[in-house]
């Protein structure tokens, strides 16, 4: 394509297009049909010469000029209170659902994975010791040692925004490191396993299992399935590098992008209450059957909400992304 016909063919569409972009009166029915029609043409013409004859100086006028009229042709809207119950009832439990084959399997191989480093290291002495020393062992198991003084060490209400913050920066981690092809979420959930195992091995081998349990259970139900949600769907995100789809890997990477955003801000809410779940339950002094029984219930309601809520919203087409008018344009593309 020569660049300097095509330049000078449609100049001046583009020159009519900016004059009425600076209109600063309301533009008549025929300006404003005019106005769509140019600033279609003109997104094909960007297509055409990024593809054909990429020139910076053009490209740059006419992304630009594209943007603007987008925004006078689509509009803009505010976020409302309306937004905000739709996500909560509809987005955020349809991304979860739909996301369910790649987190589930991740919870079931990652409690396996614990479960088998808490039997080694609770069946072989040598691998204790080479974690610490025979009196740190004996402290952090003992009745009153640091496991079960963990959860009271400070105010419920600090406790419970500390774990809230740390477990919502490994989630987002999860999330945003997934691009990576993957390999940094697997780091990231096999260190969280490696200290759940180390706990359940060490407090077994105390005799102690039951203790263990019924201070990681009440909250750690919510908390771990929050995590294995957030490294499923960076899993799936690192996928979608590999294999897009029927879709270009730009696309498919924006869409699920867009939907792991909003995951991190769902995610944070749950985190929220098993946060506060571990603040002010799990050190609390109500029988061990209460406290499990607590963490079930919150357990019980989430797999609710995402089974129920999501799966309709689901199969009512919500793929937890955004709406189609608040997303970018995507500009055609040139055969």
């Amino acid at each position: 394509m020569d660049l300097d016909v095509f330049v000078t063919t449609h100049r001046a569409e583009w020159e009519r297009l900016d004059h009425l972009l600076g209109r600063g009166r309301r533009l008549t029915g025929a300006e404003s049909d005019e106005l769509v029609a140019l600033y279609q043409r003109t997104a094909t013409h960007l297509s055409l010469i990024q593809s054909s004859a990429p020139d910076p100086v053009i490209t740059a006028r006419l992304t630009q000029l594209v943007a603007r009229a987008r925004a006078v042709v689509t509009g803009t809207r505010r976020a409302s209170w309306r937004d905000a119950v739709r996500f909560l009832t509809e987005g955020f439990p349809a991304a979860v659902y739909r996301s369910r084959h790649w987190w589930v399997p991740t919870a079931v191989l990652s409690t396996l994975l614990a479960a088998v480093i808490g039997w080694w290291i609770g069946t072989h002495p040598e691998i204790q010791a080479a974690i610490a020393a025979p009196d740190q062992l004996r402290e952090l198991t003992r009745p009153g040692g640091q496991y079960e003084t963990y959860y009271s060490s400070h105010p419920a209400a600090s406790f419970a925004a500390q774990v809230w913050t740390n477990n919502a920066r490994a989630a987002a981690l999860c999330l945003v490191l997934g691009a990576f092809l993957c390999v940094p979420v697997l780091w990231i959930l096999f260190l969280n396993m490696a200290n759940l195992g180390i706990g359940i091995g060490l407090m077994s081998s105390a005799g102690r299992l039951d203790t263990f349990l019924g201070l990681v259970l009440p909250h750690g139900l919510l908390e771990l399935t929050a995590v294995f949600v957030a490294a499923g769907t960076g899993l799936r995100l690192g996928w979608t590098v590999i294999d897009p789809g029927p879709m270009t890997r730009r696309a498919a990477l924006a869409q699920q992008g867009r939907a792991a955003i909003g995951m991190a801000i769902g995610l944070a809410l749950v985190l929220f209450v098993s946060g506060v779940i571990e603040g002010f339950v799990t050190p609390s002094g109500l029988p061990t059957w209460a406290r499990i029984t607590i963490g079930i219930v919150a357990e019980l309601a989430f797999l609710t909400y995402v089974y129920v809520l999501g799966g309709r919203a689901a199969r009512a087409g919500d793929t937890g992304d955004i709406d189609a008018s608040d997303r970018s344009a995507e500009v055609p593309t040139a055969d």
